[in-house]
């Protein structure tokens, strides 16, 4: 991938939001790129929450690997998770998707690496949909690094009064509280708002 630089600094922590679709991971991927080509693959850690949905012949969401292969030394955490809005046939079984994408993805905090110098989450609100998710685990991880850059979905899927929508809201909201900055993606434009 040879795009341009991401449009904020590659320090503290950035928080990129927006609707399905409008370039939350390829700027993700941008901004590991840029780290990547700066600073080399020391101490940088991908985690990838998101999952992979087909819908009318096109994928919604997808992992950052659709767009950077990182190098060997980057320690990569996939989570092969599910969209539980998506495909749940109801409000139950959505809550079951979400608690075993929590589940799963703390075995993947668990191996992680301890100091990371560099994090970057590929759509991170999907191991927090439950309603006692505690997205300070991942937080805490991210103030670790000199550099997180974080993705998440902030779109009418999430304004529904079902628990996977209200633990998302929450966890977005325990994000953006504390960003240094949040880049907000739409269909129209991208702005950059520090904190």
């Amino acid at each position: 991938m040879t795009d341009a630089g991401p449009p904020f600094p590659l320090t503290g922590t950035t928080l990129i939001v927006g609707p399905s679709n409008v370039g939350k991971t390829r700027l993700t991927a941008r901004a590991l790129t840029a780290w990547l080509e700066r600073e080399g693959a020391d101490g940088v850690v991908v985690l990838d929450f998101a999952p992979e949905v087909e819908r009318d012949g096109r994928i919604l969401g997808g992992r950052l690997d659709r767009f950077v292969t990182p190098p060997a030394g980057v320690w990569r955490g996939v989570l092969d998770a599910h969209a539980p809005r998506a495909t749940a046939g109801s409000e139950a079984e959505a809550a079951d998707l979400a608690a075993d994408n929590a589940r799963r993805a703390a075995t993947v905090f668990d191996a992680a690496p301890a100091d990371p110098r560099a994090v970057f989450v590929n759509d991170a609100t999907i191991p927090f949909q439950t309603p006692d998710a505690d997205p300070t685990r991942l937080l805490d991880y991210c103030d670790r690094a000199e550099v997180a850059v974080l993705n998440a979905l902030e779109a009418d899927a999430i304004v529904g009064s079902d628990p996977v929508s209200e633990a998302e809201r929450a966890t977005l909201s325990a994000f953006r509280e504390r960003a240094d900055r949040i880049v907000r993606l739409d269909d129209q434009a991208d702005s950059a708002t520090p904190r």
